[in-house]
């Protein structure tokens, strides 16, 4: 006589399997988050040190302006020719860890800092104010929103 499972052991093992999974896809995610988090609050953390460091070596003008004139429109060719080519303050453009966008939206020095993310780029950044924020929608776990980080 073979020895097969039946049907029904077939269905409490699935069962039992769907219900594991179920417990266990929520951690996963929830670590997933927690560690996009850590990287962009790191991220932040180097790049504001880099603006500042600029500025303390270049009679207080942040990064972003051509030649270092604060007269003219910041743009982020500026800021990545001067922070990230150069490879004295950040050796590479760091990915935004939520939506993997390097890219920077430079707000001009008269223009009002945007008050909510969009998440179309990776970073917001005014050289006028050496403000610097991630482009991310929707809060942490203590519904701290990500912008404001």
């Amino acid at each position: 006589m073979k020895k097969a499972f039946s049907l029904a052991e077939l269905m409490i093992v699935l069962a039992i399997l769907g219900i594991m999974a179920a417990i266990v896809v929520p951690y996963f995610k929830s670590q997933s988050t927690e560690a996009k988090k850590a990287v962009a609050q790191d991220h932040l953390r180097i790049f504001r040190g880099a603006i500042e460091l600029y500025a303390a070596q270049h009679r207080g003008i942040p990064p972003g302006y051509e030649d270092n004139d604060p007269q003219t429109s910041p743009d982020s060719l500026y800021f990545y020719q001067q922070v990230i080519l150069g490879g004295e303050y950040v050796r590479k453009m760091p990915d935004n860890p939520f939506n993997n966008l390097d890219t920077m939206n430079v707000i001009g020095n008269n223009e009002t800092f945007p008050s909510a993310a969009t998440g179309d780029y990776g970073w917001v950044y005014q050289p006028a104010t050496k403000t610097i924020r991630l482009d991310w929608p929707g809060t942490d776990e203590n519904g701290v929103r990500y912008y404001d980080y």
